[in-house]
């Protein structure tokens, strides 16, 4: 896919997240990450499912950049647990694709089934993962596994929303043979939130700092008190 048009869709996804409040932003008082760690900024993907037309309009988009880019590598969308079911589920119904989801551990009764859906009988299924985020990725390796050892040949992942800011994540893509594709990132969101004056200026400033390098400026505001607890 042309890399403007990605920019494009990049942005107006963006946009969709900044007025849905799917994204904030807070430099006085940073959010506190399930890590322990703080962040000015935040990202809710689950929020997105309960507006309608936003949804739709980002999952036209996600469709653009998924033919666009890998089709031939599409035979079934397969959502993990739990973010990345109806994702799986909006974008399945798009490709006109068989729909799993992946569970984090088999179930422990019935079928003791980890994958739920089923395959047509391929003899190397072509799957695609599909989750709503992604921070460095480490946290994918547990469903491409179950997809690689039920058969099936996994070459791309895709998200809603990837950070787009920790050298760790391509690594970690690159060690599981993994490309990562994305419909936006934190760097399109703030384009769009300079361009649009979503936020004061000093805001804006220590979103930017916090971006181009997240240990330094958590190390430096860990003193900080009366901050928003968020888990992600």
């Amino acid at each position: 896919m042309d890399q403007n048009r990605k920019q494009e869709i990049g942005e107006a996804a963006a946009k969709i997240l900044l007025d849905t409040k799917s994204v904030l932003f807070n430099a006085k008082e940073p959010f506190v990450l399930t890590s322990g760690k703080l962040s000015p900024v935040y990202i809710d993907c689950r929020r997105l499912i309960a507006f309608v037309e936003e949804r739709s309009d980002l999952m036209d988009m996600a469709a653009e950049i998924l033919l666009g880019e890998i089709a031939e590598d599409i035979g079934y969308a397969a959502g993990g647990e739990t973010a990345g079911i109806p994702y799986a589920a909006f974008i399945a119904e798009r490709l006109h694709k068989p729909m799993l989801y992946i569970r984090k551990k088999p179930k422990g009764f019935g079928r003791m089934a980890q994958i739920e859906g089923t395959f047509h009988g391929e003899k190397k299924p072509k799957v695609l993962l599909i989750e709503d985020l992604q921070t460095d990725g480490g946290s994918k390796k547990v469903f491409i596994d179950a997809l690689r050892d039920a058969g099936a040949e996994i070459k791309h992942a895709f998200v809603v929303f990837h950070y787009g800011i920790f050298d760790q994540s391509k690594k970690n893509m690159d060690d599981l043979g993994i490309t990562l594709h994305e419909l936006t990132n934190w760097w399109h969101v703030l384009n769009v939130a300079k361009a649009q004056s979503y936020f004061d200026a000093d805001t804006l400033r220590e979103v930017e700092s916090f971006l181009k390098a997240p240990e330094i400026w958590q190390k430096m505001n860990e003193k900080k008190s009366g901050s928003s607890s968020f888990a992600i």
